[in-house]
């Protein structure tokens, strides 16, 4: 404000704005609007004119180096900014951010600890030393970040990623309670509404699976995850032509997607169209070819279709990836019993027979196969063995058993001279299957292979992935740094929670 003497008035001026700071709103307009190029434009002149001293136009060339994937130069430009401005917490955060980046988690953890110091009350900070220590391996230390992340302020990303820690630690109740909590809190985010439906369709609970699936797609009826999980269930209860239709839908939104091609494979297997279910299987295989349930479906077609070399190749492949699921074994052990290495099924049969401690179906092949070979004393034990696991399901669930298990294991009882009635009162589905089964052959009689009788087991998944895109990712006031977003991991190959029943094998 100048006194003009001429006219006896006040002239009101524009403020001059320090030289380190004169084009900040230039750079920060630049860089809201995307140009990046006009952006490192501006910010090389200002660092220029300010012999590179002005920390906002540092701030922001490292952002964009790593938007555009140099993290190693955007991390010691944030250093930079740290030295300049050592009281500053947001920028030891965004030293933090880089090193996680480069996979530098223990590092990534010290600097998050002395960002911690000098802003306690930030919840972003608790929340990504959660997800550094799930990289660590370290659950306890994780579960007490995020829980303090959410006492001083709720978000959904962090309950995710609680949820998560729960599903790597193989508790799916404890994610069941997080998740809830979470839909508590943001009932219209679809990503949790979808991830709880998929969790309680893993558990087999339908009613409350279809109403959260149902709830997500009210809010997005485009959300292609809830509508796969709501073709899984149709598949799952034999609505093939209806699951086809949803997954028509997806197929729309993501045309390559593994579990969404797995899944159509297996209505074409339960609509006994043998060729297309592996047509569509080969492609499910050909974009995602480490999934090992992908792998154990071929092998499943190609022992219905009889080809037992090509469902010995797919088999072993899946045990490579999957070496402690002893049905794998069990499915093994029938191709190499059809492809007459009798021995090799024998040392396959007892592997399964060490790792599957629940299937009555493994002992009850193992037995035939046993009786076929001529070794009575042998095939009694495993028999016996299988009625001690029908007994226990018996007891412990209302779950019924296959009729052609059950007529096949009457007419073994009967050759080893055990009796006819055995532990069996009704024909029904297989203890371990949440579905019926597509037999691969009909055996003839008792002396035959029972690889027509595998159970299935519980519905395989990979295809939920739980993960959102990171929030917060809006514009900034004037003058401002951009935020810090919250660290989200990529889903780990398969120790990540982001897999529930939206796979079904088979009908």
């Amino acid at each position: 404000m100048i006194w003009n003497t001429r006219n006896s008035t006040y002239i009101f001026t524009a403020p001059e704005f320090p030289i380190l700071e004169k084009q900040n709103w230039l750079i920060h307009l630049h860089y809201i609007r995307k140009d990046y190029e006009a952006c490192k434009a501006v910010i090389k002149e200002q660092l220029q004119e300010t012999q590179g001293l002005c920390e906002y136009a540092i701030y922001v060339q490292a952002l964009i180096f790593r938007l555009e994937g140099n993290i190693q130069e955007s991390l010691e430009l944030f250093q930079t900014c740290a030295v300049l401005s050592p009281q500053s917490a947001d920028n030891l955060k965004q030293v933090a951010r880089s090193l996680f980046l480069l996979g530098k988690h223990k590092a990534a953890i010290e600097v998050y600890n002395e960002a911690a110091k000098l802003n306690q009350k930030d919840w972003e900070i608790s929340h990504n030393l959660g997800v550094c220590y799930i990289y660590l391996k370290q659950f306890n230390k994780a579960q007490d970040q995020l829980h303090n992340a959410l006492n001083l302020n709720r978000h959904d990303l962090t309950y995710i990623m609680l949820g998560k820690i729960h599903l790597l630690e193989g508790d799916l109740d404890k994610a069941i309670e997080v998740y809830k909590k979470a839909v508590e809190f943001s009932p219209e985010n679809t990503e949790l509404l979808t991830t709880l439906g998929l969790l309680y369709l893993q558990l087999g609970i339908y009613q409350k699976a279809f109403e959260h699936l149902g709830n997500a797609l009210t809010y997005d009826p485009t959300n292609y995850k809830a509508i796969l999980a709501a073709g899984s269930m149709m598949q799952t209860h034999g609505d093939f032509d209806v699951a086809l239709t949803k997954y028509r839908v997806v197929a729309c939104a993501v045309p390559e997607s593994p579990p969404l091609w797995n899944n159509i494979g297996m209505c074409f297997f339960g609509k006994k169209k043998y060729v297309a279910a592996i047509s569509c299987l080969k492609r499910a295989n050909y974009l995602a070819p480490f999934d090992w349930k992908i792998l154990y479906n071929l092998g499943l077609v190609h022992l219905t279709m009889q080809q037992y070399a090509s469902a010995f190749h797919f088999l072993s492949a899946a045990i490579n990836f999957q070496p402690k699921m002893g049905e794998l074994y069990m499915l093994l052990a029938v191709a190499l019993t059809n492809l007459e290495d009798t021995e090799n099924a024998k040392r396959a049969y007892a592997e399964a027979v060490h790792l599957d401690k629940c299937n009555p179906l493994v002992n009850l092949n193992y037995a035939v196969l046993l009786y076929n070979q001529g070794e009575k004393k042998n095939a009694l034990a495993q028999y016996q063995e299988m009625e001690k696991k029908v007994s226990l399901l018996k007891d412990n669930s209302s779950l019924e058993f296959d009729s052609e298990m059950v007529e096949m294991a009457q007419k073994l009882g009967a050759a080893l001279q055990v009796g006819e009635a055995l532990v069996w009162t009704k024909p029904v589905k297989d203890p371990k299957s949440k579905h019926q089964t597509t037999s691969t052959s009909k055996p003839a009689s008792f002396q035959q292979p029972l690889g027509s009788n595998q159970a299935l087991g519980q519905a395989m998944s990979s295809a939920a992935a739980y993960r959102t895109l990171p929030s917060g990712a809006g514009g900034t006031s004037q003058f401002t740094k951009p935020p810090s977003l919250p660290l989200e991991p990529e889903p780990a190959v398969e120790s990540s929670p982001t897999e529930t029943s939206e796979q079904i094998r088979e009908k």
